[in-house]
């Protein structure tokens, strides 16, 4: 990742567990969704400062996810996530979660996230300031 980390591509890396294997002998679905929250959460701490932190958490109200090809127990994953578009009351978030090796894309998902407070647990509005600072109105990278 170069340049400024919250409107840039942010990546981690992940292996696939054991436990993450379901009856079907892949990586069960329940887990991209797990990586896709776990990449956005990482890229969310890299990047905001500790007063945007303090101000607002940030809970998913809707997934969106297309399943491309299956990972399998000892693949090394790479999630890849960044900020599309932005209202002020919501960010599109999109993520591609690829097997290392070969750079294969196993998942796309699109997700919405809204603020909370953390006091109150209530939506709040997204700064027009953080909208910059965030959004890239991208949807592909």
């Amino acid at each position: 990742m170069t340049g400024d980390p919250s409107t840039q591509r942010y990546e981690i890396q992940l292996d696939v567990r054991p436990e993450d294997i379901d009856e079907l002998g892949h990586v069960n679905n329940v887990i991209y969704l797990r990586w896709v929250q776990d990449a956005a959460v990482a890229h969310w701490f890299a990047a905001a400062t500790a007063e945007e932190q303090a101000e607002a958490l940030w809970v998913v109200v809707r997934h969106e996810i297309d399943y491309k090809h299956p990972a399998h127990h000892g693949d090394r994953i790479v999630a890849r996530t960044w900020v599309g578009t932005s209202t002020r009351r919501m960010f599109d978030r999109h993520t591609e979660i690829r097997r290392a090796d070969g750079d294969v894309l196993l998942a796309r998902a699109k997700t919405v996230w809204v603020p909370i407070d953390p006091s109150t647990g209530r939506p709040i509005l997204v700064s027009e300031s953080l909208r910059r600072r965030f959004s890239t109105g991208a949807t592909q990278p």
